[in-house]
């Protein structure tokens, strides 16, 4: 063989989880012939797909919301600043994406909560190890490959991307490396990127979400190194803001113990007392949730001297609310819980200042018995959760991490996920999907981060990116129409 493997397909996608297999699948199944270069060399490759809990939501919301509103909802959720084509998009066809996903032969069952109305079947509840296997994102993935594969398509292990081939303005192709060593060389009419976010590159990380980001947990298959987001800004893509991410707030001994994570989440515990630092000094709105929490515990300048504050009846009430409930798994788990009777006890026990978390708990409290929270600084908000009081002993310290999952900024693409250049205008010839993209996700600083669910728009974008490309070969639209 020779030193550069060339290969030749109609729709060259890069990454092989949820975003780049239905895009694979679908167009395979209009006809096209469909090499997916997935870096990983394993059978079962881990990715975030694989892991998944499997919740196909829409920001927060059932995906049989009309799409109106769910339209209303993700502009809600991110202070308007989603991209409309975007958001038009995933509400137009989350349940539609859903649909085809069952076409498939995937099976959902309902959750506990509204928003659970679909949800992967088997659900995976404990992913660490191997608990993945066998279940949702695992299933899900096989089940794709295999109608992949039926139509003539390939998912090509251990081929890395490394590089788009570029024609001028026009996106031809790809390039990279093998697991052997060699290299090879891709012709293809349309280029997918799809290999999720950037969420363990550290030089991306610190662009917008973190100066430290060795002190940011990777509760993820840490295989989201921004390789794609790299070679689409190189080929002249535009790209969105990159801050923010989706995650989680989790005990900081996640990085020192492996049954800490993914799940054993603190963020309901958080939500309903207080997070300070350790000069005890809150730091950020607890009321806009986990999600937005753990990006400002993630931009302190030590995101892992910050801690999550509550009293016995948190600690009975809101952490013990959902599966991924601390009481008591935490403390059964070998993870640090710092109980005293009093506030001046629990600081020294913590290494936090005790005058300042005392007076940082006083006004807190006030502030929660007067009604007056949303003036505190920074201001408390209580309309998505409810503000206890913190005065009923013993009172707890469980020192925290942002645990991150993937990144919601990236490749700026259109509502048919065509990456747009920096005039805005599509690069012929190349699309993305999935986590490697931006402008759904998100919103301004000072913000709640807005979460709309990576499932839904991975799907709906992918199959969307597959449509469009099949409209393109079969002559149906123009293949430099803007």
């Amino acid at each position: 063989m020779s030193d550069i493997e060339n290969l030749r397909c109609d729709v060259a996608v890069i990454g092989g989880g949820i975003a780049g297999m239905v895009t694979a699948t679908r167009a395979a199944q209009g006809g096209a012939h469909v090499l997916v270069f997935e870096r990983s060399p394993e059978d079962r490759y881990l990715c975030n797909s694989r892991l998944t809990a499997g919740i196909f939501h829409c920001a927060l919301n059932s995906v049989t919301t009309p799409p109106t509103d769910l339209e209303r909802y993700i502009y809600d959720a991110t202070s308007g600043t989603a991209e409309p084509a975007q958001a038009n998009a995933v509400a137009s066809d989350a349940l539609s994406a859903v649909r085809w996903l069952q076409a498939q032969g995937l099976r959902f069952v309902r959750g506990a909560q509204g928003y659970h109305d679909f949800t992967l079947a088997p659900p995976t509840l404990n992913p660490q190890n191997r608990g993945w296997e066998g279940r949702g994102g695992d299933v899900l993935l096989r089940t794709l490959e295999a109608a992949l594969t039926k139509t003539g398509g390939r998912v090509m292990r251990g081929m890395c991307a490394t590089k788009l081939r570029m024609d001028g303005a026009l996106c031809v192709g790809v390039e990279g490396d093998n697991a052997t060593g060699g290299k090879f060389s891709v012709v293809a009419p349309a280029t997918v990127v799809a290999d999720g976010g950037f969420q363990t590159s550290p030089s991306l990380l610190s662009e917008a979400i973190t100066t430290a980001p060795d002190k940011i947990f990777q509760r993820n298959a840490r295989t989201g190194l921004g390789h794609g987001l790299r070679m689409a800004r190189e080929a002249g893509a535009a790209v969105t803001a990159l801050r923010g991410f989706y995650g989680h707030i989790l005990s900081a001994d996640a990085f020192s113990n492996e049954k800490l994570w993914p799940h054993l989440w603190l963020d309901f515990v958080a939500a309903a007392g207080i997070l300070v630092d350790r000069s005890g000094q809150r730091f950020t709105d607890e009321g806009h949730g986990g999600v937005s929490m753990a990006n400002a515990i993630a931009a302190q300048a030590d995101p892992l001297g910050t801690f999550a504050i509550a009293d016995q009846k948190i600690w009975e009430e809101r952490g013990t609310f959902n599966m991924q409930a601390p009481n008591p798994r935490l403390r059964e788990d070998g993870g640090t819980v710092h109980m005293a009777d009093s506030l001046g006890a629990l600081a020294k026990l913590a290494g936090i200042n005790a005058q300042a978390l005392q007076e940082s708990v006083a006004r807190y409290n006030e502030a929660v018995s007067s009604g007056r929270s949303e003036a505190l600084s920074p201001p408390r908000s209580t309309s998505k959760f409810e503000a206890y009081r913190i005065d009923q002993a013993p009172f707890y310290a469980l020192p925290a991490c942002a645990g991150v999952t993937y990144t919601m900024g990236g490749i700026l693409i259109d509502g048919q996920a065509r990456v747009l250049d920096k005039d805005r205008q599509p690069i012929v010839g190349l699309y993305a999907a999935g986590a490697t993209t931006g402008g759904l996700e998100g919103g301004p600083v000072g913000s709640a981060v807005g979460y709309i669910g990576g499932l839904i728009k991975s799907s709906v974008m992918g199959l969307r990116a597959a449509d469009d490309i099949n409209k393109v070969r079969s002559g149906m639209i123009d293949r430099v129409a803007p």
